[in-house]
């Protein structure tokens, strides 16, 4: 590809970037040829982003690639920069190789995260809790007293960490406590339904119950 095709389709390639993401995508393109570091923008697409125009100098990225040797250079991708007036930008840094691997130019893309950035920090504040616990499972929402007590009999093989099929006795006792402890039993039938769960005869639900009722008042 000729150094004016080259040329011609990154000018393409700026514009298409710039439309394909809005407004706030600033895209650029610096000639690192001229050895005129004072005028290194030759395209620029959403200027406004950084208040660059065409023919505007360099930022900290070209002065480094006209400071070091080509071999030196690699690009970078998706980093933070922010201009004078305070907006964030993410950013990347390409640079245009000739056929000897000389760089000739830097493709840059600035996107303004700025108001993500703040609705980033509203979202967060909006979702957070009381007690900050992110690790804590939401608080279920039953349709019925039947959904209510399937959900309670999971949240007690949960607090067990092991499948009813592997659990033993004491594992069944802590697991009727929890059930005992937040009411389950409240709910008509619910030893029936519990009693069937685990695999337990009524009379071992009873007993069950009085050892973790023993097991809370030694503790």
């Amino acid at each position: 590809m000729s150094e004016a095709s080259m040329i011609q389709f990154l000018f393409r390639l700026a514009k298409g970037v710039a439309q394909q993401f809005g407004p706030n995508c600033e895209v650029v393109v610096h000639d690192l040829v001229s050895n005129d570091p004072d005028s290194s923008i030759v395209a620029i697409e959403n200027g406004h982003v950084t208040g660059r125009k065409v023919g505007d100098g360099p930022s900290h990225v070209v002065l480094e690639a006209l400071n070091h040797g080509s071999e030196a250079l690699e690009d970078h991708v998706c980093y933070l920069t922010r201009t004078r007036d305070g907006k964030v930008l993410k950013s990347s840094t390409f640079y245009i190789r000739d056929d000897d691997g000389r760089a000739v130019g830097i493709f840059g893309i600035n996107y303004d995260i700025t108001l993500l950035l703040a609705m980033e920090d509203t979202l967060k504040k909006f979702t957070s809790t009381e007690t900050g616990d992110k690790s804590k499972e939401p608080e279920p929402i039953a349709r019925n007293v039947s959904d209510l007590l399937d959900e309670l009999i999971e949240q007690s093989v949960r607090v067990v960490g092991k499948p009813v099929a592997l659990m033993n006795k004491e594992d069944k006792v802590r697991a009727i406590q929890f059930l005992n402890n937040t009411g389950a039993f409240l709910i008509t039938k619910s030893g029936d339904k519990v009693c069937k769960f685990f695999g337990i005869s009524k009379y071992t639900l009873y007993s069950y119950i009085d050892e973790a009722k023993e097991e809370a008042e030694r503790n």
